[in-house]
């Protein structure tokens, strides 16, 4: 960008060269952080000194463009306060933010202008580092979520993805998730109609304010058709192209209209902004088949964007493929990473330099353990192992999900992968709560999924610990087994008969139900110390649940018959660290049926 001198008095040129030295000087403390004036403040001091007339911002190579979304970003950071932020992150944030501004107020800013200004202001308040060490923020599974304002997370087969300083979650809202969250105690077969695809925002990874629906049925896709024609939308994400300035969202469309299925490519140009049409392809090189099994969309460490698929029919076939650099409305040819036993909810993460691709048994949005091919070399589209289950899924399928999409956190203090696991009304009827979201960690050569219902995350550090209310018990609600089985997920069978039956507690699908003299045991890698409460609600004919400790310790909680469900209770219980078993037995030859375990510290 070429920049000519301007004409400015020296009183200008002084006050803002003596505002910006503030804004560059070392952040001040917390007591003065009210007094910090904001980015907008000092970033419009400095353009009256130092920017150019909106005429004399010219780019050769390419013809004027006007951009909403690149005003949109400038906004939106011109609210930061440098006192929040180590002077050493703010210096280069706040020279991306004063360039950004000068180019958004020209309307004859070029494409290639806008693009740069826009790439570079993301990367530096992506590079700001925050003055303090954050706080630990609850992430609490099992229920279903709601937005800032108080109204449902309608977000599902999405991806969360950080542009700038902030986290952006896109997925896509069902007619049908309305009727499950409304009434979750039946199957809602058939109803994955598409209503829109929402963003919300969020700085921890926790709150998330709802923005904006970046596409709806109206959204046209080529053809004069729109998304309201499609048979099916879903599985997406969304990257950034650094040559246009747009952001890309692909998802799967299966569309009549517009020749069957494929991938969808949508732009807009902020993050929250109603995305355009781009193209539709129908056939990505490599692939056997048109479209894609299930998908995500992958963004390397060094800004490279992937799409992680498998192919659609019988889905045997894992690929990663580059979009097309220029413009990111390209699908390049995939590069076959696995072969066998076909998988669906296909995704990767990246953690300590090694790429792992995970994904679901194939059966019908139901959950399942994680099946993870790990990379061999340090090339995305390079060579991986032979699959292996991801440690941690096996207990109770992956916190009864299926795999939706990763999240990696480059803390201050150490790396933290959020897996975010999908529960579906469509087909399954496997508890409560759509977003089902857990931690990774790598201690050892392989990664390690921790099944917790509540957990506290710290998004600046990436440090996380088990959260106050957490329930030890695995499976608890006996809804992780899709059909009638004999040996219930995450319960050892210690004879008699044991099986999952039709109808549990409160409208659940599933229950436990022991007999003949029978009993199962749930084996508790580890609890901390302290002290506890056991619950269940159980009903039918007499029973008992023992809880033993590490040290050999026992207490009982007797279970008397009842002919409908009542809620039974065991207080106080004192267990000291490391593992712990739960057994449940039946009195008789009559059945015991339980439901709902719960195993919660009350206090240290």
């Amino acid at each position: 960008m070429r920049q000519t001198s301007r004409v400015a008095s020296k009183y200008w040129k002084l006050s803002a060269t003596a505002l910006l030295a503030v804004a560059l000087a070392v952040p001040l403390s917390v007591s003065t952080a009210a007094a910090d004036p904001p980015a907008a403040q000092i970033q419009q001091a400095q353009m009256q000194a130092d920017q150019p007339p909106a005429t004399e911002l010219q780019d050769q190579g390419a013809g004027p463009v006007m951009d909403r979304g690149l005003d949109f970003l400038v906004s939106d950071y011109q609210t930061r306060v440098p006192s929040k932020y180590t002077a050493d992150s703010w210096a280069p944030f706040a020279k991306a933010l004063t360039t950004a501004a000068g180019v958004a107020g020209n309307r004859s800013a070029a494409v290639s202008e806008v693009a740069a200004a826009k790439t570079a202001l993301m990367n530096a308040a992506g590079e700001l580092k925050a003055a303090d060490e954050g706080t630990f923020q609850t992430i609490t599974n099992n229920k279903f979520w709601n937005d800032t304002s108080g109204n449902p997370i309608y977000s599902q087969g999405g991806g969360v993805f950080k542009f700038g300083d902030t986290y952006y979650w896109y997925g896509v809202h069902y007619s049908g998730a309305e009727l499950y969250r409304a009434n979750p105690t039946r199957k809602y077969d058939g109803n994955v109609s598409f209503v829109s695809i929402p963003v919300y925002s969020s700085k921890d990874l926790v709150n998330w304010k709802f923005e904006n629906r970046v596409a709806t049925r109206s959204t046209g896709v080529g053809s004069g058709a729109n998304m309201g024609g499609a048979g099916w939308v879903g599985r997406l994400g969304v990257s950034y192209n650094e040559n246009t300035g747009k952001y890309v969202l692909a998802t799967q469309m299966w569309h009549t209209g517009r020749g069957g299925h494929g991938v969808l490519l949508l732009q807009g140009d902020s993050p929250t902004d109603t995305f355009d049409y781009g193209y539709f392809q129908t056939q990505i090189t490599n692939s056997p088949t048109t479209g894609t099994g299930d998908q995500t969309v992958f963004t390397d460490d060094n800004g490279k964007d992937y799409l992680i698929f498998s192919n659609r029919e019988g889905r045997s076939r894992g690929f990663v493929a580059k979009f097309r650099e220029s413009d990111s409305l390209r699908i390049e040819p995939g590069v076959e990473i696995r072969r066998g036993s076909g998988r669906e909810g296909n995704a990767m993460f990246k953690l300590d330099g090694k790429y792992y691709h995970a994904a679901s048994d194939l059966h019908g949005w139901n959950t399942s353990v994680n099946y993870v091919n790990e990379s061999t070399s340090s090339n995305v589209q390079g060579s991986y192992s032979s699959e292996y289950v991801l440690a941690g899924t096996e207990m109770d399928y992956s916190h009864v999900t299926q795999t939706g999409f990763f999240v990696t956190v480059k803390g201050t203090k150490q790396n933290t992968v959020i897996y975010a696991g999908d529960r579906w009304a469509d087909f399954a009827w496997n508890g409560i709560g759509y977003n089902q979201w857990v931690p990774i960690t790598k201690t050892g050569a392989r990664p390690r999924f921790h099944s917790v219902s509540q957990w506290e995350f710290n998004v600046t550090t990436g440090e996380w610990r088990t959260g106050p209310a957490n329930n030890y018990i695995l499976n608890p609600d006996i809804q992780a087994d899709r059909i009638i089985v004999s040996s219930v997920r995450g319960w050892r069978n210690l004879g008699g008969s044991v099986t999952n039956v039709n109808g549990g507690v409160n409208g659940s699908r599933f229950a436990l139900q022991v007999s003949n003299s029978g009993g199962v045991e749930q084996r508790i890698e580890s609890v901390p110390a302290g002290t506890y409460t056991l619950s269940t609600y159980a009903r039918g004919s007499a029973g008992q649940v023992v809880i033993t400790g590490a040290n050999g310790s026992q207490r009982t909680l007797s279970i008397p018959s009842s002919s409908g469900w009542a809620k039974r209770e065991l207080t106080g219980i004192v267990l000291p660290s490391g593992g712990a078993t739960v057994t449940v037995r039946a009195s008789g030859s009559g059945g015991v049926v339980v439901d709902q375990f719960s195993l919660v510290k009350t206090s240290a």
